[in-house]
């Protein structure tokens, strides 16, 4: 095999806690993902040099500080054997924007290098050097449902092949992860939902009104912005939502809808004013 194709795709948190500060300064969550059919696309290629060579779409993304490199100096380091490659990546996926685009492009490329170089390694070790380069890139390493704990290494799936629609809006703001865990340390403790339980049973019972009702996220507690996040919450479900929220540390917001028909409504009166998106669920059969 000289090249390969993938598609990285993002995720949105229906719940996310914050548990509490760690003595390695990572925090410990509890939030159910779930993968969308809003992706990144990789192409991987064999080359004779001995550098990752990488091009995108995103200008400012054609440097060596961008995710996809560290990671293929880390699997060279861990691997001597693999050569040069050229990494052609679609950026599709809004960035700080709550939906993890380069932790799963992470994850896509350590997948791509396993296969392309023929590496065999286990899921536990590909889980391992995940973990080691983002919180979030374990997670994405499963095209599906799930619950993550810890750091977003402790991984339960969710038994669901529920598809329903979504709408997400990009607003005029972007947020740093970092700054947003940093006024979840300043504001102390806060009253939380423990909502993940209840968003389990929906998605494995294929309820959208219990999932709608039941999302939480603690960062909007937080963001800065809070009122024009509410705005946009609003707005998505005065055109058919049956429930929003923001994802991740932000700034995307998303609404669950019934049906495409509705999703398709509310997408096309948004998308003159927002930068909009539309998708699915996107629940994998194999992990």
């Amino acid at each position: 095999m000289e090249k390969i194709y993938m598609k990285a795709r993002a995720k949105i948190n229906l719940s996310l806690e914050i548990l509490g500060k760690r003595p390695d300064n990572y925090h410990n969550l509890k939030s159910v993902f779930q993968k969308v059919n809003l992706y990144d696309e990789l192409y991987v290629e064999k080359n004779e040099s001995n550098e990752c060579e990488i091009q995108t779409n995103i200008e400012n993304l054609n440097s060596k500080d961008n995710i996809i490199y560290k990671t293929y100096l880390k699997l060279k380091e861990m691997y001597p054997q693999i050569t040069g490659v050229k990494v052609n990546l679609n950026k599709r996926i809004p960035m700080e924007a709550g939906m993890a685009g380069g932790s799963t492009d992470c994850a896509s490329f350590i997948l791509c290098m396993n296969k392309l170089f023929s590496l065999n390694i286990s899921r536990e070790k590909i889980e391992n050097i995940g973990k080691k380069l983002g919180a979030d890139v374990v997670p994405c390493f499963y095209n599906r449902a799930l619950l993550a704990e810890g750091i977003g290494e402790i991984i339960t799936l969710i038994n669901t092949n529920y598809k329903y629609y979504i709408v997400i809006i990009k607003p005029q703001m972007s947020c740093s992860t970092k700054e947003m865990f940093k006024r979840i340390d300043e504001k102390g403790e806060v009253l939380q939902k423990e909502n993940s339980e209840n968003i389990i049973k929906s998605l494995e019972n294929n309820n959208i009104e219990v999932l709608g009702e039941n999302l939480y996220n603690i960062f909007e507690e937080v963001i800065s912005e809070k009122e024009m996040i509410e705005n946009i919450k609003n707005e998505l479900i005065r055109y058919g939502a049956i429930g929003s929220l923001l994802t991740g540390s932000g700034s995307c917001v998303f609404g669950l809808f019934k049906n495409k028909e509705t999703a398709k409504y509310a997408y096309n009166k948004l998308r003159s004013k927002h930068q909009t998106y539309i998708c699915t669920s996107y629940n994998s059969k194999r992990s």
